[in-house]
């Protein structure tokens, strides 16, 4: 008969290799908490630092588009490719001139794409059974169309701010999701059986 021991000892196999080291997943947790932390501090400057963000992916998904464009065989799509990848560079250097701008249009983006979000999963939730659990759906919708609202109710003067608001909490979150995965993996059996072994 098989001890818990050695069904550890099994598990702790090859596959573990793949396992991240909990030191690794702590400290990147650690490093995220506390750039989420600095951009709370400072929620204009963080801003302004993910609108640099989407202009730099802009002009990489429009180099991206050019460079598939001169690929393509026929006339009429290398002319489409090459046209959205141009539209897709000018625009990320738009960023980079106007920030501003470019954090107004981007909080109204967000503003209008959470109402809409919000209001398919309202329609979502009244369309589902009765017997199915769709309240957590709906309160969800709610949610989010009240963020939504809020955010357009407040446009454009919180274009210095809300976008910088986000960022800040998504790497607060993200860093205490990493840190609780570096605890879950201390008291993980087959990382305490790799790192005896």
């Amino acid at each position: 008969m098989t001890s818990s021991s050695d069904i550890v000892r099994l598990r702790a196999g090859p596959g573990t290799a793949s396992l991240p080291k909990r030191g690794w997943v702590f400290a990147l947790g650690v490093v995220y908490l506390i750039t989420g932390f600095v951009a709370l501090g400072s929620v204009a400057l963080a801003t302004v630092a993910s609108v640099v963000l989407v202009g730099v992916m802009m002009i990489a998904a429009g180099v991206a588009e050019v460079i598939n464009a001169i690929q393509v065989k026929t006339w009429g799509k290398f002319l489409l490719w090459a046209l959205l990848g141009a539209l897709y560079i000018v625009a990320g250097l738009v960023t980079f001139d106007n920030p501003t701008l470019a954090a107004v249009l981007l909080t109204l983006a967000l503003g209008a794409s959470l109402v809409a979000a919000s209001i398919m999963r309202l329609i979502l939730a009244f369309s589902m059974k009765r017997a199915t659990p769709r309240s957590w759906l709906a309160i969800s919708g709610v949610i989010t169309l009240l963020i939504g609202s809020l955010i357009l109710a407040r446009w454009p003067i919180n274009s210095v701010y809300i976008l910088g608001l986000f960022l800040g909490v998504d790497l607060v979150v993200a860093g205490a999701s990493w840190i609780g995965v570096s605890f879950g993996l201390r008291r993980s059996p087959i990382v305490k059986a790799r790192s005896s072994t």
